[in-house]
C-alpha cells in the first residue's frame, strides 16, 4: 500500500542496488507520479503477437466487481478480490467461481453475491450460483478449492471481511454451508487462503491469511500528495493481524492450532500465501506475503509446530532490510533444481521480488533475471507461472493496479488503471517484457486484483482469469498459435483427492519441476494440474512424482495429452 517517507527512500535504495548489478536500470522516480516515458517497456520486446484473447463475453460471462460504487475510502474499498478455477462438478473441466466485494456495511437483502459459473465444456459457462448454494453475501477477499471431507469432489473455503464460510460439496454442483459445524468461520479479515497437509495424515489442513484487525468505526480519513481524500496505508491503523492454521479432524470437523503450532504468536498484515517444502526436509512450509511488514516463512518442524525463518533465510525483507509492500506471492522452481523459489508482486516504486531458493536461504536475484526494471512503475497483485508459449521455459503473468490516487496514467477517467505485464521465461536469461502489455491486444488497462491460472477449455495450454477491482472479469484464452508439444497431469492421493505439495518432474536428461498447488497468487485458487510445454520434443516421456517422500515412476506418456496419476 502506499508508502512512509522511509519507504520512499527504501525504493530508491533498491533501484540503485539493481543498477549496480545489471548496469541498465536508470531514472528511479521519487515519491510522485512515475513518468510516461518510464512506464515503456524496451524498445525491443519479445513478441508483437497477442498470447491471450479476452473471450469473456463469447463465453457467456456477465460479472461487475461492486466495491467502489458506494466510494467511502474506507480501507477495504481498495484491495478488490480474487476469483477461483476448480473442477467442482468432476466433469474434468474447469469452472470458475467469482468473489464479489459489495459495499460495506449495506443489508445482506441489497448485497450483491459471489458467483459460481459451470463450465458447459463448449467454451461457455452457466450461472449456477442459486442451484448450488454458492453465493455467499460476505464482504469477499478471496477463496480456496480443496477436497476437505475426502470425498472425491471439491468443497470451498471464502475469506471475508468479517465470518469466513466454507461450502461443503454434496454433489451435483450442489453445496451446503458447513461453516459453523466445522468450526472455521473467523471472524476478522481474511485474505488469501490455502488448503494443505501440514501434518502428513492425509487430509487438508487449512491455512487463512488475515490482513488487519479492521472495522468502519476504527476507519480513519487520509489524504493523497495532492491534498485530496485518499486510501489510507495499512500502518496507519497499527492493527495487524495473526494468521490461523486448522488441523483437519476428520468428518467435515476443524480444529483452530495456530497457538499450538506457533503461527498466532507472528503478526503482520497478511496478504499472500505459498506453501511447500522449501527445504526438502519432507514437512510443509508456509510462506506468508505481509503489505508493509517483515513477510514470514514458517517451517514445519519435526513435532508439528512451525518456527519462523524469514529474517534468517534472506526472505523476510527487502535487499536493503527495509519491509515492502507484499502482495501477492508464488513458489515455483525456476532452476529445475527441485526445489521451490518464490516470486511475490509489491508497490510501485518498490519492483516485484524474485527469491532464488538456495537450500538454507534465499538469494533476492530480482535484478538478474530481468524483473526489477519492468516492475517498477507498477502496482502488482495477482501473480502465477506457466509455461504459456510452451517451448519448455516458464512465463511469469502479472496483475495490476494502483491503490492510491495520483495522475491517470493510462486511462484518463481511472486514476488506478494500470496495464498488466506478461514475462517470456528465456534459456538463462530470466525473463523479458512481452508486447502488447500483458499479452492482449489491444492491452488490458484496470484495477486488476485476483489471478487466476487454468486450462479451461482442456486445450493443452494455460489460460487466464483476472478480476479487476470495481470491474470486470476478463477470462483470457491462451490462442498462441504454435506447433510445441506439452503434457498435462493430475496427480491425485489414494482417495482421488489432488495431491497438494507433491512435486512431478518430466524429463530424463534434463528434468523440469513442478508442484501440486492450488493456492497461490492473491486471493486465488488455480487449476491444480501440472503442465509442462515440451517445445519440439517427440515420443512419450517420463515421469517422476515424489510424494510423501517417496519417489514413484511412470511412463513413458504420451504427448499433448492430459493424464490422472494416482498414488498407489
Amino acid at each position: 500500500m502506499m508508502r512512509t517517507e522511509m519507504g520512499c527512500l527504501r525504493a530508491h535504495q533498491k533501484c540503485a542496488l539493481a543498477s549496480a548489478l545489471l548496469f541498465l536500470v536508470a531514472g528511479c522516480g521519487g515519491e510522485g507520479d512515475v513518468s510516461g516515458s518510464e512506464a515503456t517497456p524496451a524498445d525491443n520486446p519479445s513478441s508483437s503477437e497477442a498470447w491471450f484473447r479476452d473471450v469473456t463475453t463469447d463465453a457467456g460471462i456477465r460479472f461487475k466487481h461492486e466495491a467502489l460504487r458506494e466510494r467511502r475510502f474506507w480501507f477495504p474499498e481498495i484491495m478488490g478480490s480474487g476469483l477461483g478455477f476448480g473442477d467442482v462438478d468432476d466433469d474434468g473441466y474447469l469452472d470458475l467461481y467469482l468473489v464479489q466485494s459489495g459495499v460495506l456495511g449495506e443489508s445482506s437483502d441489497n448485497a450483491q453475491t459471489n458467483r459460481m459459473l459451470r463450465n458447459r465444456t463448449d467454451g461457455t459457462f452457466e450461472d449456477v450460483t442459486g442451484s448450488s448454494g454458492t453465493g455467499d453475501q460476505g464482504y469477499g477477499m478471496g477463496c480456496a478449492f480443496g477436497d476437505a471431507d475426502e470425498d472425491g469432489d471439491l468443497d470451498l473455503y471464502v475469506t471475508n471481511v468479517g465470518p469466513n464460510a466454507l461450502f461443503q460439496n454434496e454433489g451435483d454442483v450442489v453445496f451446503t454451508d458447513a461453516t459453523e459445524a466445522a468450526g472455521v468461520g473467523e471472524g476478522r479479515w481474511g485474505t488469501s487462503c490455502g488448503f494443505l497437509d501440514y501434518d502428513a495424515d492425509g487430509d487438508l489442513d487449512l491455512f487463512v491469511v488475515n490482513y488487519l484487525n479492521w472495522s468502519s468505526d476504527r476507519e480513519l480519513p487520509c489524504s493523497s500528495a495532492y491534498g485530496l481524500e485518499d486510501y489510507c496505508n495499512p500502518n496507519n491503523y497499527n492493527a495487524p493481524a495473526s494468521d490461523v492454521l486448522y488441523r483437519n479432524e476428520g468428518g467435515m470437523r476443524f480444529t483452530d492450532v495456530s497457538e499450538a503450532t506457533g503461527i498466532a504468536r507472528v503478526f503482520g498484515n497478511g496478504l499472500g500465501v505459498a506453501t511447500g517444502d522449501f527445504d526438502g526436509d519432507g514437512r510443509v512450509d508456509i510462506y506468508v506475503a505481509n503489505d508493509l511488514m517483515a513477510n514470514q516463512l514458517w517451517r514445519g518442524q519435526a513435532d508439528g509446530t512451525f518456527v519462523d525463518d524469514a529474517l534468517l533465510a534472506g526472505c523476510a525483507v527487502a535487499l536493503d532490510g527495509g519491509v515492502e509492500a507484499g502482495m501477492g506471492v508464488l513458489a515455483m522452481d525456476m532452476e529445475n533444481d527441485g526445489d521451490l523459489d518464490l516470486f511475490m508482486t509489491h508497490l510501485r516504486e518498490e519492483s516485484n521480488t524474485f527469491y532464488l531458493n538456495e537450500g538454507e536461504l534465499f538469494i533476492d536475484n530480482t535484478a538478474m533475471m530481468g524483473l526489477s526494471s519492468p516492475s517498477f512503475p507498477f502496482t502488482g497483485f495477482g501473480v502465477g507461472a506457466a509455461d504459456f508459449d510452451k517451448d519448455g521455459y516458464q512465463d511469469l503473468y502479472v496483475a495490476n493496479g494502483r491503490v492510491t490516487f495520483g495522475r491517470p496514467l493510462f486511462d484518463a477517467d481511472d486514476p488506478f488503471a494500470e496495464p498488466n505485464q506478461l514475462f517470456r521465461g528465456v534459456e538463462g536469461a530470466g525473463f523479458e517484457e512481452v508486447l502488447p502489455r500483458g499479452g492482449v491486444r489491444p492491452a488490458i488497462i484496470g484495477n486488476s486484483r485476483g489471478l487466476a491460472l487454468g486450462d479451461y477449455d482442456n486445450d493443452g495450454d494455460v489460460d487466464l482469469a483476472v478480476l479487476d477491482n470495481g470491474g470486470g472479469v476478463h477470462l483470457l484464452e491462451n490462442v498462441l498459435e504454435r506447433q510445441e508439444h506439452w503434457i498435462q497431469i493430475r496427480v491425485c492421493t489414494k482417495n482421488g483427492r489432488d495431491a497438494y505439495g507433491t512435486l512431478v518432474g518430466v524429463g530424463d536428461v534434463k528434468r523440469r519441476w513442478r508442484q501440486v498447488q492450488a493456492a497461490y497468487s492473491y486471493c486465488s485458487s488455480n487449476d491444480p494440474r501440472v503442465h509442462f510445454g515440451l517445445g519440439s520434443a517427440s515420443g512419450p516421456v517420463e515421469v517422476e512424482v515424489v510424494w510423501d517422500g517417496r519417489k514413484q515412476r511412470f511412463g513413458p506418456l504420451e504427448i499433448d495429452r492430459i493424464h490422472t496419476l494416482r498414488m498407489e
